[in-house]
């Protein structure tokens, strides 16, 4: 089984669709790990079309604003004015849709989280040593995490806990190869590391092979959007510029 996993679409149709057109036919499953809405001008569209793939899907931080269960004093003001106008434009079923998904998944050798595995709605894993103290709290080898918008993979080197971080290289399969691993395939909307292309990844779940992927997307047709419903100019502007 080969599956498809994404994550932090944060409302951004135009890259989702591109995303999923551009890996159509290489995937059985869909691995959500959350922030479905937030920040973009589609929080409906993205839902509904999610909820159309066989998938599984975790909350996110921004999923949980949306269904006010976070207090947005801690989001900087334009990610709350977005958090709002999102509570307003989301419908009652995809509200409810929003309100049932988990927050931790466990399948085979793989976790599944959105932030971290000792935090899954909240921390942020930026580097090696934040990884490090993560791995005490998954029990499996490999914890697939969002959140950071940055793909990356920090790989555990030693039963002391010393850890490594592997930049991706896209369209490249490695070997998940039995060390511990703390793995993250980019946000398909809003990325942050200087790259503005969509990220996501492939796992051949049979093999243990992983993929890291990057494309580009009609980022111009995302911030029309943005504007015409009035979301913030400096949540437009950053999608050009990955950050």
């Amino acid at each position: 089984m080969r599956i498809l996993i994404i994550s932090d679409i944060h409302a951004n149709y135009v890259a989702f669709d591109t995303v999923l057109a551009h890996a159509k036919g290489d995937w059985d499953y869909v691995w959500c790990l959350g922030d479905v809405v937030g920040y973009g001008p589609s929080p409906n569209e993205c839902v509904e079309r999610l909820r159309e793939l066989p998938h599984l899907c975790l909350a996110g931080n921004h999923d949980w604003a949306a269904l006010d269960r976070l207090d947005i004093r801690t989001f900087n003001p334009d990610a709350s004015r977005a958090v709002r106008w999102t509570r307003d434009a989301l419908t009652d079923e995809n509200t409810r849709w929003l309100q049932a998904l988990p927050t931790t998944f466990v399948i085979g050798q793989y976790t599944l989280v959105h932030a971290s595995p000792r935090e899954p709605i909240w921390e942020y894993i930026l580097e090696p040593l934040v990884a490090a103290l993560n791995f005490p709290h998954f029990e499996t080898p490999v914890c697939f995490v969002g959140h950071t918008h940055q793909p990356v993979i920090y790989e555990r080197t030693t039963e002391l806990g010393d850890t490594e971080i592997r930049k991706p290289r896209y369209f490249e399969p490695v070997k998940l190869n039995g060390q511990r691993m703390i793995v993250n395939p980019g946000s398909v909307g809003q990325p942050r590391d200087a790259d503005p292309r969509a990220a996501y990844a492939i796992l051949d779940f049979d093999k243990g092979m992983f993929e890291h992927r990057r494309i580009e997307y009609d980022i111009a047709k995302t911030q029309q959007r943005m504007r015409d419903v009035n979301l913030p100019e400096r949540l437009i502007l950053r999608l050009e510029h990955g950050w």
